[in-house]
């Protein structure tokens, strides 16, 4: 129970596994309008990998427009385990900035963010504090869009190393768009995971969206298969 009050108080965000863009590990060009709050929530998830089968309820990232052009973010997840037990994972503290506003500021070109991650410690896991950078480019074309990351981060056992992601995702148009996301991280080394993500997103009505992900990845060659379903929805 504390570590849902905890989440839902908000002591939250990013490590190797955060979803900082539903239902995706990277994220996005893009923040949230100066005093919007937009909350990306997952009542329940499931994953199986080494540590068994696992109920993800909840996950959550909250999202603040401070200034225009900025969004602090704050985000976790609560694992609880099918054979008992339980711990709060993932959690950081993030700023995310525009640094170019392009097709996702419904401007011509590429939209460039950056993003500085903090990640915090967690509770029965994910001991440390650890950092990380991310350059982001995005597009939005009649297409679609696409979503790159990349960037070095510094992990809670003070080892360095690096990520890279990529999303595609259908016509924005679209009531009900597929999905798609590769996603590699390296621990200069240690440990190298390559996930891969298929999706769809259903935008109800602007400012709300559901969405639901299949998200198979292999960590230093061990299998992680997660089941990822959660809305999205904005606060004035």
């Amino acid at each position: 129970m504390k570590r849902v009050i905890a989440l839902a108080a908000g002591l939250a965000l990013w490590s190797c596994e955060a979803l900082a863009y539903r239902p995706f590990d990277s994220t996005d060009a893009a923040v949230a309008d100066k005093g919007t709050w937009e909350i990306e929530l997952e009542p329940v998830g499931w994953r199986h990998d080494d540590n068994g089968t696992q109920w993800v309820s909840p996950a959550a990232i909250f999202n603040y427009g401070f200034a225009e052009g900025w969004e602090a973010v704050l985000e976790g997840r609560n694992n609880i385990f099918a054979h008992g037990g339980a711990e709060f994972s993932d959690a950081a503290a993030s700023l995310k900035t525009v640094l170019r506003e392009g097709g996702l500021q419904k401007k011509d070109g590429v939209s460039i963010g950056s993003e500085f991650s903090v990640l915090l410690p967690g509770i029965g896991t994910d001991d440390g504090a650890g950092l990380e950078w991310t350059l982001l480019a995005s597009e939005q074309t009649n297409w679609g869009a696409w979503h790159f990351n990349l960037g070095p981060m510094l992990t809670r056992d003070g080892r360095s190393g690096i990520v890279m992601g990529g999303i595609l995702e259908g016509p924005k148009d679209w009531i009900v768009r597929p999905v798609a996301e590769l996603r590699y991280e390296k621990v200069f080394g240690g440990e190298e995971l390559c996930a891969q993500l298929i999706g769809l997103i259903w935008r109800v009505r602007d400012g709300l969206a559901l969405d639901i992900g299949y998200r198979h990845a292999r960590e230093s060659g061990r299998p992680d298969e997660q089941m990822r379903a959660g809305v999205t929805f904005d606060l004035n």
